[in-house]
């Protein structure tokens, strides 16, 4: 842990941050890990075995930020308090939605932009103007849900906009910014999901090595340090962000200096060459 926070500190001042107009921005999520039925602490459902890794994404650089590991039943709305810091925004899908965690995060000072069920009962405090021909459909002040089933507490504002024919509602408390500027920041969002897939598919971090809690979480740890080691030298080698193609080239470059180490004949002389036999036959 203490190296990927070391890797996460030394790539959050490298790297430039693209959206820093819109604030300090993790997006959050959760991913199942595929487990097997003697990983007991791994509890999913009856027969199936998963564990959970909640992780907080910085969006302005791309980079992951925090993480926890649980069973894969774990709720995942109380990691959000601990993933984010005070002023910063958290990103979350319809699974986040809990109007008491929507007051305890402004009580924090922590930011936020949730997706929300579009049933959910609105009490609408004031309306905003919308721009004409926008995707823009509701901006409001409003509490959200029934006075006597956890409406929230403090009030916040809901923007609602529409998209290929689906219709967003968002609920945050970000009032210094646009509608448009709300949409876009939920529509980020989506970066972690291509983070997992990416991190997935070609660091291959889910095939398990480990059975335990922590020999799990040190298989992760691993992965991400691995893939913070490649932002940083992507970054500084060819000023670009990771892509499969500087992975592939690194690859090949480690195979081909990996060949040619071991196609050097070892030096009579030097004890780091000897074999433990050489070595017990010469003492």
């Amino acid at each position: 842990m203490h190296v990927f926070q070391e890797l996460q500190k030394q790539a959050s001042t490298l790297l430039p941050k693209k959206y820093s107009s819109l604030g300090d921005l993790v997006s959050i999520d959760g991913s199942l890990i595929d487990s097997v039925l003697s990983m007991d602490w791994a509890d999913y459902r009856t027969g199936s075995k998963k564990a959970k890794l909640h992780l907080g994404f910085n969006l302005n650089q791309g980079i992951p930020q925090k993480l926890f590991l649980t069973n894969g039943k774990a709720n995942e709305r109380p990691f959000v308090h601990q993933i984010l810091e005070a002023g910063q925004t958290g990103i979350m899908d319809r699974g986040y939605q809990n109007h008491e965690n929507f007051d305890k995060l402004q009580e924090e000072q922590k930011h936020f932009v949730c997706r929300i069920k579009g049933n959910t009962v609105k009490t609408c405090l004031e309306e905003y103007t919308l721009k004409p021909d926008s995707i823009i459909f509701y901006d409001a002040k409003v509490l959200l849900g029934q006075l006597a089933t956890k409406q929230t507490q403090k009030p916040l504002r809901l923007v609602g906009y529409c998209v290929d024919g689906v219709k967003y509602w968002v609920a945050t408390d970000r009032f210094d910014l646009t509608a448009d500027e709300i949409a876009l920041i939920y529509k980020l969002r989506w970066e972690i999901e291509t983070f997992f897939g990416w991190w997935k598919r070609h660091l291959r971090v889910y095939h398990l090595i480990a059975r335990s809690k922590h020999g799990l979480m040190v298989q992760i740890l691993s992965g991400l340090i691995t893939y913070l080691l490649l932002v940083i030298y992507c970054h500084d080698e060819h000023g670009e962000k990771v892509s499969i193609k500087r992975v592939r080239e690194l690859r090949i470059k480690i195979n081909n200096e990996t060949r040619e180490l071991e196609s050097v004949p070892p030096d009579p002389g030097d004890l780091n060459h000897k074999t433990p036999e050489s070595l017990y036959a010469s003492s």
